[in-house]
């Protein structure tokens, strides 16, 4: 039997930056997240690909101009509205 637990966009951001501010603390980023994924309730892995997925919109709003970035800002604050 599988269960999905969901985590709030801010639990997810703070794990994130937990792993990137503590990561220099230990041998490699994947330790960093095996001693950080159990204190928030998940398993590395997870913790792994929202990190992934934190990069992922780095490397595209770093890539966008002044106007798009904009955009970018104004269709995700629609989308938290719509999640609610």
């Amino acid at each position: 039997m599988t269960t999905t637990k969901r985590y709030s966009p801010e639990v997810r951001e703070r794990a994130v930056n937990l792993v990137l501010e503590t990561q220099h603390e230990h041998a490699s980023q994947w330790k960093a997240i095996q001693s950080i994924a159990p204190k928030i309730g998940c398993i590395p892995e997870t913790l792994r690909l929202w990190i992934k997925q934190h990069e992922q919109r780095l490397a595209v709003k770093n890539s966008l101009n002044a106007d798009e970035r904009q955009r970018l800002k104004e269709l995700e604050r629609e989308n938290r509205e719509l999640r609610r």
